[in-house]
This record gives C-alpha cells, structure tokens and sequence, in this order.
C-alpha cells in the first residue's frame, strides 16, 4: 500500500462580520488617541500593513466595551464552534467523507480556550465515531497553521489507510484590548483578523497533493519575540519589534536546516508558501529566503482581505495556490512564538 501523505481536501472560512481598515484606524483614534501620546506616531501603521479588510467574531461597536475573560472565552466558544463546523463539513464533502470516516482530529488554536475541546463538543453534530483520536493543541501561534499540518501528517504516515482531520481557528480580534496603551497594542489593532480552515489527509492513493516532509526551527534565547501574557481582562499581545529584522537574518539558515534534514535544498523548491504576518515579515521572507520581489502574491492577497489570522491565515494562502496549480514542489514557512519557524514541504500529484 502506498504509505506517502495525501491532502485529500481544503476549506477555509471567517466570520461575517467585516471591519475595512479605515473603520479600524478612525476607531482605533478615537479609543486611543486622547490616551497614548504616542498614538500619532503610530498610527501609520494601518496603513502601512497592506490590509484593506479583516473579518471579526463580532461587529466594531463590541471591540469599543471592555471585556473580560468571561465573555471574550464566550464569544470564541460561539464563533470557533461554528467555524469549527463550517470548515470541518467542507472538507468532508470535498474529500467525499463524511463524520464517521475520520479516525483523529488535530486542532490548533491559541487565541481561546475550550474544555471540553471543540472537537468534543461538536463530535454529535459532525458524527464522529466513539473511538476518535482527538490531539487539541495550544500555544503554537501563528506557526500552527504549519507545525498543526506536520503533526497530522505524522499521525495519518503512522497509520496508512487512517482519516485525519486538521483543523486551525484562530479569533485573534477577541484578544483586542482598550487598556493596553502600548505599541505592541496598536500594531496587533492594525494586523489581527480571525478565521478558520481544515484540511483531511490519509496516507495512500488519491489526493491534491502529496505531504512530502515535515521539520521545526526552535530559536534560543527568544521568548520574548512573540506571545501572549495573560491577566484578569484576557490575553494581551507580546510582540517585539526586531521580529522582521530576526526573521531577514536567522530564518534562511534555518530553513535550510530543516530541508537538508529531509535531503532538500532551497534550489529544490519551485514556491515558498509564507504566513504573510505583515508587510515587513513578508519582505524580511523576501530577503531571507531569496524570493523574486513581489512573488508572494498570493499571500499579500490574503493579508489585503483578511489580515493576520495568525495560523490558519497560511491555509488561506495555500488554498489559492491550489487553485492556482500546485508547483512540483513548494515549501510552506510560518513563523510563531518560541520563537520558532516550522517547515512543510507539497509535492505536485500527478
């Protein structure tokens, strides 16, 4: 039996509620301006982020209340549940599977908490057998839409013939904070959107595409580039502003780490798939990785409508480069906190 990963199948949702970035940035003024000197001074970056549009779990008027972890872990129960649904039964349907046919779940998610996991809450609406395997994983960050896809890739090669169902949601707007009066605030206010994808592999014949390696970059000394703090009013962004300048200068070595530990070099690659996490992180990629300028146009697509969904933004990307034409052979990057870059490489099927 051919034991290789497929991808059998790919979907990707968000919210309906629409928030355009002159709506963000007039909001963001208002909220702000009178409270942090600095505001004026920042405030460019809305504009400079490459964004036009980004989807949110709730409409703008919810973002000008405070809020604590009670009704912000509501709200993503809400909407990641029906995310959740959303992307898990189109995949189903265009893999031509249903509930009953998936024997694991891997979830990704940072941005809420959920126990029982969401998997297990929606296991009677999807379906899903008794005997699941279920793998809910938190804290991997924007990386996730990447390190989420190599772990159930991991799981569908240990068992050939098994159904595994990925699935990454993300509401980053929720973590939206009026009391942080902070640059790192501000930018995260200017980048964040929320949305979801899913993805179903099994290991042997058929697919769009075929999971050919997997691998992670774990930098040192580098807690404090990315992540969350947490306090009485929820998550609160960490996020450092030598992350472009770090990624220009350390992610192209340990890219190339991770491909000659799979028997691949750069010149092997026929497309990067990058997490587009803004403007500058996507030039630094540029740069890092010696990538033709402007060819990441899909990605600069995604983040113009989407904004940075943080892990399933990725999933976004890859799905227009599907449509597109899978190359032979692309690479997808994400980098995430840690901090840290993980690596999957797509070969072409057929």
């Amino acid at each position: 039996m051919n034991d290789t990963v497929k991808l059998l199948s790919l979907a990707v949702a968000a919210p309906d509620n629409i928030i355009t970035q002159k709506e963000a940035v007039e909001t963001s003024a208002r909220l702000f301006s009178e409270r942090l000197r600095d505001f004026a001074r920042l405030a460019p970056v809305f504009d400079n982020a490459g964004i036009r549009t980004r989807h949110a779990a709730r409409p703008l008027s919810w973002f000008t209340e405070p809020h604590g972890w009670q009704d912000r872990m509501e709200a993503y129960g809400e909407v990641a549940r029906s995310l959740f649904l959303e992307t898990t039964t189109k995949a189903l349907d265009r893999a031509g599977l249903k509930g009953s046919d998936v024997d694991c779940i891997v979830t990704v998610s940072s941005t809420g908490i959920a126990t029982p996991s969401l998997d297990a809450q929606l296991a009677g609406m999807l379906g899903l057998r008794p005997d699941i395997e279920r793998v809910p994983v938190f804290g991997l960050g924007c990386a996730a839409g990447v390190s989420g896809l190599a772990i159930a890739a991991r799981f569908a090669r240990a068992r050939p013939g098994a159904t595994v169902l990925f699935v990454s949601i993300e509401l980053c707007t929720l973590a939206f904070r009026l009391d942080e009066l902070t640059r790192a605030n501000i930018i995260a206010t200017a980048l964040f959107g929320d949305g979801a994808a899913a993805c179903v592999l099994r290991a042997g014949e058929g697919g769009i595409a075929e999971v050919e390696s997997t691998g992670e970059h774990l930098f040192s000394d580098t807690l404090g580039i990315m992540g969350w703090k947490i306090d009485d009013n929820g998550f609160g962004i960490v996020l450092d502003q030598a992350l472009p300048p770090f990624a220009e200068k350390e992610l192209g070595p340990a890219v190339d780490g991770i491909l000659k530990r799979n028997g691949l070099s750069r010149n092997d690659i026929d497309r990067f798939i990058c997490h587009p996490g803004g403007t500058r992180v996507l030039a630094a990629l540029e740069s890092a990785l010696s990538i033709p300028s402007e060819a990441l146009d899909h990605e600069r697509a995604v983040i113009a409508e989407y904004g940075n969904m943080s892990s399933p933004t990725i999933l976004f990307v890859l799905e227009r480069v599907l449509r597109d034409g899978l190359p032979a052979r692309a690479a997808m990057i994400a980098m995430g906190p840690g901090f840290s870059a993980s690596c999957v490489t797509l070969k072409r099927i057929g």
